[in-house]
């Protein structure tokens, strides 16, 4: 059973869609008390960093999370926005609203200096760097790229976090993992065979 969390901010049908394309029970909710009960939880998102962080905040969703994820130690995978609130804070939006700080991370806008070759937001396939094995990536075609859409990306303090990087005018960090936390930037759902294989990978674990 994976959970995914309904905070009001995107894509979060297309994620249950393509999780129980590969036959998956899954259960969509804004509810603490079944948020609780997960065994494996992704954590979906498009949009404003501020707004999230509200959202999260409003019905007891912030707490139960910080509970099954950090006492109870059940994965997670932050997908987009769901992976930039896991972070301390947001250079999008109010400065003083934190994230849940499961990273020592802050999100920044990028920083492109060719604007006329490097368009923001960043829409459109790249392909990934594997900064350090993991189970997420057993089989995965990386040569086949992921989708990405997004003007603020991850920026790590702690390297052995970073999982990926991908490469737009410079060097950005596209995925984190740390012991029960997964984050990517890009959007496995939208990214034919190497997402749906990342994300079988991340159902297995």
């Amino acid at each position: 059973m994976i959970t995914i969390v309904d905070y009001s901010m995107g894509n979060i049908q297309s994620v249950a869609k393509k999780c129980n394309s590969l036959n998956v029970k899954t259960i969509v909710t804004s509810k603490p008390n079944e948020i609780l009960q997960a065994e494996k939880i992704i954590l979906p998102g498009v949009g404003h960093f501020q707004k999230a962080i509200e959202n999260l905040q409003s019905n007891g969703v912030w707490e139960a999370l910080n509970e099954v994820v950090l006492v109870k130690k059940v994965p997670i995978l932050g997908i987009c926005l769901g992976m930039q609130v896991m972070g301390k804070n947001s250079e999008e939006g109010n400065n003083k609203i934190n994230g849940f700080g499961w990273f020592d991370a802050k999100v920044i806008k990028f920083r492109i200096k060719d604007t006329l070759k490097y368009k923001i937001p960043h829409i459109g396939w790249n392909q990934v760097k594997i900064e350090k094995d993991n189970v997420l990536f057993k089989d995965v075609d990386l040569q086949s790229g992921f989708y990405f859409v997004h003007s603020y990306h991850f920026q790590c303090n702690n390297i052995s976090d970073v999982l990926n990087t991908t490469e737009y005018e410079y060097n950005f960090v596209s995925a984190v993992q740390r012991d029960n936390l997964f984050g990517v930037q890009y959007h496995p759902e939208k990214s034919h065979e190497a997402g749906t294989q990342l994300l079988k990978n991340f159902i297995n674990i």
